[in-house]
């Protein structure tokens, strides 16, 4: 069975919702509790099995983002950058990448999301193994205003997808996490910007819905996820990261270890990336992992 290989982290934006905290700090690079908040995302890819990683950003941003995490190598992965000079929409993500993408299926998540769940890999098989058409995944919300909103039947199959409504046909939102087929840098390319100047993620599922190809995947209870676009989301998942980690003795969202259970990087590669980060909590914890 084939598997998606590249995946995109969308990092871009000014992050005008987090002023004063980005007049100085990448958004990226703002702390969830004991990590980057780029590491949540960058580890969710490495889970599902995605070596290859393709992360856009601002000119101003992508020079801190690429001191931080290199090209990958430390963690057996390849990571490469390429920057998007304005928002223009999620999808302009495909245009910026296409090089990367070079006509495979893709994976494509936000900068800003936080997933914690279990099992990860075994859930999104169905995703990983696409090679015609499209997945959207959703969770319940109870503001479902502020997102992407999906209609779905009673067989959960995607009846309409509408950008932030007024007045929203269900409680389920489009968390931003996405696999296309290779098609969809020449969908994105047929698109036309919106009202507010830019191409809209629903009007490229939209392509994909029209034709019958587009796919649901519900995140159940137990899955927990976090938008950090906001000061009390990006102080909600702090809490959540602290309490879990406390009571349970495992990280969320760490990297080094990903790659080390994954089999991406050998003991001394790990005890290697703990001396990164001396005798910090963090580090001590990568030793304590060989």
């Amino acid at each position: 069975m084939s598997q998606i290989r590249k995946g995109i982290i969308l990092a871009g934006g000014s992050g005008t919702r987090l002023r004063p905290l980005t007049d100085s700090v990448c958004k990226q690079l703002l702390p969830v509790y004991d990590k980057p908040l780029i590491h949540y995302p960058l580890s969710t890819l490495m889970i599902l099995g995605i070596r290859e990683i393709l992360i856009i950003s601002t000119p101003k941003d992508l020079p801190m983002l690429e001191s931080v995490l290199g090209d990958g190598s430390r963690l057996g992965i390849s990571i490469e950058y390429k920057d998007q000079k304005e928002p223009r929409g999620l999808p302009e993500a495909f245009l910026v990448g296409e090089d990367f993408i070079n006509g495979e299926s893709v994976c494509m998540i936000l900068g800003d999301n936080i997933l914690h769940w279990g099992h990860l890999k075994m859930l999104w098989t169905e995703c990983m193994a696409l090679t015609e058409g499209a997945y959207i995944v959703g969770i319940h919300h109870n503001d479902p205003e502020l997102f992407g909103v999906i209609e779905c039947d009673e067989n959960q199959n995607v009846l309409s997808l509408e950008e932030k409504p007024k007045v929203p046909k269900s409680n389920i939102v489009a968390i931003g996490l996405y696999f296309f087929d290779r098609r969809v840098v020449e969908y994105t390319k047929m698109l036309k910007p919106s009202a507010r100047g830019e191409l809209e993620i629903v009007d490229l599922s939209n392509i994909y819905l029209r034709q019958r190809q587009l796919s649901a995947k519900f995140l159940s209870r137990g899955v927990t996820w976090f938008d950090a676009g906001t000061f009390d989301s990006l102080l909600d998942a702090s809490n959540l990261v602290n309490i879990v980690e406390k009571h349970q003795g495992l990280k969320i969202g760490c990297i080094e270890e990903a790659s080390f259970n994954l089999g991406y990087i050998d003991e001394e590669q790990l005890l290697s990336n703990a001396d990164r980060y001396a005798n910090s909590a963090y580090g001590l914890y990568l030793r304590s992992l060989v």
